[in-house]
């Protein structure tokens, strides 16, 4: 049970500094959004990390890769509001 509050707690920390890093007006907000872009971002870098063979089979990304990976995942976000394949509730 700790293990998924701690994924929780570094997933919402890596997003907030992903948001803070690549601001812009299409963000997703909120708690949950914020906390779910840490999440996929953290995975996202623990799955290229594997396979370019940084990270072995039973590690996952550190704080600083899942920051980065958050990062990758909010530029993607952006630009499928800017080419319109995701609507933007926020405009």
């Amino acid at each position: 049970m700790s293990g998924i509050i701690w994924i929780i707690i570094v997933g919402f920390i890596a997003g907030l500094i992903a948001r803070f890093l690549s601001p812009g007006p299409n963000n997703p907000s909120g708690f949950i959004l914020t906390t779910v872009l840490g999440i996929v971002g953290a995975f996202l870098a623990t799955w290229i990390g594997q396979t370019i063979g940084h990270y072995g089979p039973e590690q996952g990304a550190g704080f600083i890769t899942a920051t980065i990976g958050a990062l990758v995942v909010l530029f993607i976000w952006n630009r499928l509001v800017a080419s319109g394949v995701i609507k933007d509730f926020n405009r």
